[in-house]
């Protein structure tokens, strides 16, 4: 026995075993709940299949912390069978994929509260959780490998951990887990993540073919048009985790203040309408994501640069809650509500460079806007007539302020489907 388990005590065994029996069915309780393709009723090879599977995995994991050798060939058959029930009852390698992952992570959540019990130290609760994620690859790729469509599954341990490591962190997974799958991965975890939103490309179309040769002396014809090309995860740096295949491409940067100065990453970006997430802890990697989204889709057109959401908390802050900016707005801004819409948008433009001038003077205000003084003062007047005692108030002033750059954002901002703001 090598690996995670050998820092493991070897009598803990028998605690997880006496969870084994009540653990096996919230597994597959949890699995035909949660995974689509496992909804049906679990019937004939594929649901006795199932069953064992689970069960031979669970006492194999508790036999390997013990110390015990693999008992034979019969429990790699147990695995197996799963695949190749759930291929003749339509059951993808997907969902045998999702359904392993499930498994290990509420095996992973059920064996924690057993050691913390125990009073394990952290080192060895992180060196658990290597071990359950390492075992259930193994399970895994026996549990696939003997169906006709797994082909693409063979590509080696290396890949799947990695590609584990990816949903991990877009899950929002605890600290230990996403360590151990780290590990496995050969990733090392770093302090601070940073996602990056990407825009899609167009799909590539085929070189423009070249005409027919000209007459002797006529200039060369241009050369063929080369298609556009994808960003290819060749350029990126190795340690860049990247989520390049959907409609909704992005990067995950580990480090990303030594990453964004690679001139490879900074080449790769160029063009890509590029958002850069806020740096964060990668337990909340997919919140910085989010947020990358979230200020792309309030952009009125693909940057050619990319932007840094460092650089637009202001922005950003405004439009995690729209709902309760509307309110503000609507609270705050009543008091030009009667106007006509050219001197609602006069006065909302007036105010808010009275605001963020620190309430500046008429010539502070008019050098802001581009206007004469003596205009800029017409119209501080009747600001001051609508909104009256009101703008002395600190908060009424922060509060006229959030609603104001919200309504000056959505004049310029292109309606947006909500898919732009979820993953």
């Amino acid at each position: 026995m090598t690996g995670p388990w050998e820092s493991l005590p070897r009598d803990f065994s028998a605690e997880l075993r006496a969870e084994q029996k009540s653990l096996a069915a919230e597994i597959v309780r949890e699995i035909r709940s949660a995974v689509p393709e496992f909804s049906r009723p679990p019937s004939g090879q594929f649901g006795a299949g199932m069953q064992q599977g689970v069960e031979t995995a669970l006492a194999e994991f508790t036999d390997r912390l013990a110390g015990l050798p693999a008992s034979g060939p019969h429990r790699l058959r147990a695995h197996r069978s799963p695949g190749r029930g759930g291929c003749a009852e339509g059951r993808g390698p997907d969902a045998l994929r999702a359904a392993f992952r499930l498994g290990a992570r509420i095996a992973w959540r059920r064996y924690a509260l057993v050691a913390r019990r125990r009073g394990l130290a952290a080192e060895q609760l992180a060196a658990l959780a290597e071990a359950v994620f390492a075992h259930i690859d193994e399970v895994a790729a026996a549990g696939v490998q003997d169906r006709p469509d797994a082909r693409a599954d063979r590509a080696g341990a290396p890949g799947r951990a990695r590609h584990r490591l990816h949903e991990l962190l877009l899950a929002g997974a605890d600290p230990a887990e996403l360590a151990a799958a780290a590990r496995l991965a050969d990733w090392p975890l770093p302090a601070q993540i940073a996602a990056v939103s990407l825009d899609p490309r167009p799909t590539p179309r085929p070189p423009t073919p070249p005409g027919p040769p000209g007459p002797p002396g006529a200039p060369a014809p241009p050369p063929a048009r080369l298609p556009e090309q994808v960003l290819p995860e060749q350029v990126l740096p190795e340690q860049v985790l990247a989520g390049l295949d959907g409609p909704q491409p992005y990067l995950l940067l580990p480090d990303p203040a030594a990453l964004l100065a690679d001139p490879r990453l900074a080449a790769a970006l160029h063009g890509r309408g590029a958002v850069i997430g806020p740096a964060v802890p990668p337990a909340l990697a997919a919140q910085s994501l989010r947020w990358a989204r979230l200020l792309r889709a309030a952009l009125p057109e693909a940057p050619r640069r990319p932007v840094d959401c460092r650089e637009r908390y202001a922005d950003l802050l405004l439009l995690t809650d729209p709902a309760l900016v509307r309110l503000i707005a609507e609270r705050r801004l009543a008091p030009l509500a009667p106007l006509t819409p050219k001197q609602r948008d006069r006065l909302a433009t007036t105010l808010l460079a009275w605001l963020q001038t620190g309430r500046g003077t008429a010539p502070e205000v008019a050098a802001r806007l581009g206007i004469h003084p003596q205009t800029a003062r017409h119209r501080l007047h009747r600001v001051h007539q609508l909104f009256g005692p009101a703008l002395s108030s600190p908060d009424v002033r922060l509060e006229l302020e959030i609603a104001l750059r919200a309504t000056a954002a959505a004049r310029n901002t292109p309606a947006r489907t909500p898919s732009h703001l979820v993953r």
